[in-house]
């Protein structure tokens, strides 16, 4: 009985957390903190330190890399390409999406590349819900293949901390793999999804009004014409040279330093520790050598958007590890043997708490330890690492009230029924074939 209240306590503090945004989900938290460890006598779990400052590390350098100008021309090499290919633009639209996430490690740079989608379906004649709808869903499931971005930074430091020295290349190796296949597979769904624009009744009516025509067939803004200073590119190379270098040092590690254990030893310092020096040092160079104001970088979306992760991830983690320490041994036994009968019950699990935090860097820092304090073969929480993004599920994430918002022809839409919205099946198609693919290529590799 006290076990079931305390995770109604804790399922209370994420419901109404997650309500007031990532912020809020922190302080909240602290709330769930208070009555465990005065009320129910639970000994105070432990707030991930680690996780903490590599994730600051990692957004202060995403903060460096966006204000310096950098970030733009990743966008302007991205609407090259697609306005190359305007045909299958519903295929290279969400990998483009994807890709972009994948190098700059966080899913809100595809804010600026939606009404260039846009644009190009709706002169194409194509449906414009089509490329866009799962161009938004392809942007999230990037996160988790970005060496860059604190989905990945916080699966690095729990696999560290609990003794699995798997390094961030491999971890890549299977998401890279099974995040963009999902995203191919739900874009090969939505080539056809929908009726065409000259068949559909609602469209067609909508566009009678010229005022309306207008509107759905305007021009958009672009980045082609426009010539970037270059510093703009210098900042783009230095970043994208961290990443190589991160890499590199993650897959080779004799070219680390090596410092003597407890026992006397000789071993490499950890990648948690070289990630952060790696992307703290791409931000000096990029601060040193890009005309970039220190002070612009803390008003930068990217770093904001980042703090909040960092602030989400510090409460919601300390407050699940309070409650689930105290019931280990239930836990490993229950889980224990649920996961081993039924692999996809944790992928399960991650898919529901990830919709309930609206976010897959504290989704993972609630069910990645827990997984593995109760002995979860670790290739299998790398194997399911796509089911981390759930909160398409329902239609109120940010990227995909924009991506409505930008979808003039009103096409990308919420249903009647609210979960029969634009980002329902490509979401469920590239959630449930990445994770297929990622469990096939981690059993494979590792």
């Amino acid at each position: 009985m006290e076990m079931l209240l305390g995770f109604l306590v804790l399922l209370a503090c994420l419901l109404v957390g997650v309500r007031h945004g990532g912020l809020g989900l922190a302080v909240i938290s602290g709330i769930g903190l208070v009555i465990f460890t005065f009320g129910f006598g639970y000994k105070p779990g432990k707030p991930p330190v680690d996780v903490m400052l590599i994730i600051m590390a990692v957004v202060t350098c995403a903060g460096f890399l966006q204000t310096s100008g950098g970030l733009t021309v990743m966008l302007k090499y991205a609407e090259k390409f697609l306005r190359s290919n305007p045909k299958h633009v519903t295929i290279f639209a969400p990998l483009t999406t994807w890709f972009l996430t994948v190098l700059c490690g966080t899913g809100h740079a595809v804010y600026t590349l939606f009404p260039i989608i846009y644009d190009i379906a709706i002169k194409e004649g194509i449906r414009p819900e089509r490329p866009m709808a799962v161009s938004s869903v392809a942007a999230q499931m990037g996160i988790c293949a970005s060496p860059a971005s604190v989905a990945v930074v916080s699966v690095v430091a729990f696999m560290a901390a609990a003794g699995n020295n798997y390094s961030l290349l491999q971890i890549l190796s299977i998401s890279i793999p099974a995040t963009g296949l999902g995203v191919f597979f739900a874009a090969l769904w939505s080539y056809r999804r929908g009726k065409d624009l000259d068949k559909d009744e609602r469209f067609q009516e909508f566009i009678k009004d010229p005022q309306n025509r207008a509107y759905v067939y305007g021009d958009t803004e672009s980045l082609m014409g426009q010539e970037l200073p270059a510093t703009y590119y210098r900042a783009m190379y230095i970043f994208l040279l961290g990443i190589v270098v991160i890499a590199i040092l993650g897959n080779v590690p004799s070219l680390l330093p090596h410092f003597p254990n407890a026992k006397g030893d000789l071993k490499p310092i950890s990648m948690v520790l070289v990630i952060q020096m790696v992307m703290l040092l791409v931000g000096a160079l990029i601060l040193l050598t890009c005309k970039v104001k220190a002070k612009d970088v803390g008003n930068s979306q990217v770093f904001r958007s980042g703090v909040v992760a960092l602030v989400s991830v510090y409460g919601v983690a300390w407050m699940a590890d309070t409650f689930f320490s105290q019931h280990m041994a239930f836990l490993k036994d229950f889980l224990g043997n649920a996961v081993q009968t039924y692999p996809w019950a944790y992928a399960v699990l991650a898919f529901l708490t990830s919709k309930l935090v609206n976010s897959q860097g504290a989704a993972i820092a609630i069910v990645v330890p827990m997984a593995l304090n109760v002995g979860m073969d670790p290739v299998l929480i790398l194997s399911f690492i796509s089911a981390c993004y759930g909160y398409f599920f329902l239609p109120t994430y940010p990227s995909d009230l924009a991506c409505i918002g930008f979808d003039r022809s009103g096409t990308t839409r919420i249903g009647k029924y609210i979960l029969n919205h634009s980002f329902m099946i490509p979401g469920l198609i590239g959630v449930s074939s990445g994770c297929v693919v990622g469990y096939i290529v981690a059993h494979a590799l590792l």
